[in-house]
């Protein structure tokens, strides 16, 4: 399908085109830095690791089954809360996702055991669960599937935004906070990075309308022309829409196996890129948080230029086949140049470019067979399956650093998972999902 379909249901293409622009700007830019809130105050504690665990005392194993822990509470509460969404709407339960996990990152600072850095850790992986599925399924409800790719594409750039602007930023403050006030430096990076996520929060309930009947600077005519399309594009959605049709489709199943392997190796430069970078001989924080920032201008890139060809061609399977079969190539050899700085920055720009790039075209597989509380099941329990991943990556990463001083094996590991993956891609019906 594409814009001129508007036609065959008697909207103006024009018409409709600039009705999507108005969204787009109303939404978008909003819900983008929402993400590179939620991302950044879920990695930050990468930065925060280069000098948090000389102060505690902390193993690097520790901290990686602290770091995994976000993702426990996080799977545990993805479905309930995007039922929960559903029901109340996104404005209101959007604000209190990012409210409840700005207080309790902020929380972070006061860290001084390994028990109470796993219990905060927990608790932010609760209270932050939903937020992704919960804007995934709140876009399908403005957005009809042929537009979602490049849409989820501009909102997602959130996730390398994250790195690009808060890497650089957060190797500042831990270069130029230390003992601030009495403060060690990752202390100062907690507390700084969590105010823009509470002050986003409430900020929702003034942005974010609950569906298009709701938005005030639409006028009846538009939102009449798109709930006409939604509804054109829903008539071609022949799949459940059910909390059960949603919860026991096995398709669900495997696109959270393939989101598996992307938050594998994701969280494993999300959490590590830093180490990785220090351990190649750069010591300065702030010159590290620079060297970070790269492969995310990179993964910026890749998610604009994928996800556009992808709607551009209506193909999504081999839009995310090749690019995991580049990134798996990207890991695996990162592991032989260890210690050459400009060489390991490369390969994790190529591994970012394609792995982080080939996100949106992922999540825009969900709502071609989902709809209603199936797409809101759909979307959490597949974010759910895929956070795991979470607890696998840093898990493992910790364990292998501690024993091997190399992340070799990890690496290896989440390179062939991406490989495997690609099976589990080229399994999903191409007349389903590339429409």
């Amino acid at each position: 399908m594409s814009l001129s379909n508007a036609e065959t249901v008697g909207l103006p293409q024009a018409a409709t085109a600039d009705t999507y622009r108005k969204i787009v700007w109303r939404l978008i830019p909003f819900l983008c830095f929402c993400y590179l809130a939620s991302y950044l105050d879920r990695i930050n504690v990468g930065f925060a690791k280069l000098q948090m665990l000389d102060t505690l005392h902390m193993s690097e194993t520790a901290y990686g089954l602290g770091a995994g822990l976000f993702f426990v509470g996080y799977i545990l509460f993805e479905v309930p809360s995007n039922l929960v969404l559903e029901k109340v709407g996104a404005r209101l339960w959007i604000a209190r996702i990012m409210i409840s996990w700005g207080l309790l990152s902020g929380l972070t600072m006061f860290v001084t055991t390994e028990w109470q850095f796993y219990t905060l850790r927990f608790l932010l992986g609760a209270a932050e669960a939903g937020f992704l599925p919960g804007v995934l399924y709140y876009l399908s409800q403005w957005f009809p599937s042929y537009r979602r790719s490049r849409i989820i594409a501009l909102f997602m750039i959130g996730l390398p935004l994250s790195s690009l602007l808060g890497s650089p930023i957060s190797g500042w403050i831990m270069g130029n906070f230390d003992g601030v006030q009495g403060l060690h430096n990752w202390q100062w990076l907690f507390l700084l990075e969590a105010i823009p996520t509470v002050i986003l929060g409430f900020l929702c309930f003034v942005i974010l309308p609950n569906g298009i009947r709701q938005a005030k600077w639409l006028s009846d005519g538009e939102k009449a022309e798109l709930e006409a399309v939604l509804a054109k594009d829903n008539s071609e959605n022949k799949g459940g829409h059910s909390f059960r049709d949603g919860f026991f489709n096995l398709k669900v199943w495997m696109l959270g196996g393939i989101d598996f392997s992307i938050l594998l190796s994701a969280y494993a430069m999300g959490f590590w890129l830093p180490t990785f970078i220090k351990n190649a001989g750069v010591s300065n924080p702030s010159d590290i948080g620079l060297l970070v920032a790269i492969p995310s201008l990179a993964g910026l890139i890749g998610m604009l230029a994928i996800g556009a060809s992808s709607d551009k061609h209506r193909e999504r399977r081999w839009h995310i086949i090749v690019p995991f079969i580049i990134g798996a190539a990207a890991m695996f050899f990162s592991t032989f140049f260890t210690q050459n700085v400009a060489i390991t920055v490369l390969l994790f720009s190529v591994a970012s470019l394609t792995i982080i790039g080939a996100v949106p075209v992922f999540f825009s597989l969900p709502a071609t067979f989902l709809k209603g509380t199936a797409a809101a099941t759909g979307f959490a329990l597949a974010c759910s399956v895929a956070n795991i991943a979470g607890l696998v990556s840093n898990s493992l990463m910790g364990a292998v650093m501690d024993k091997f001083h190399s992340p070799q094996i990890a690496m290896w590991i989440f390179a062939g998972c991406l490989l495997l993956s690609s099976l589990l891609v080229v399994a999903l019906p191409a007349k389903t999902v590339n429409r």
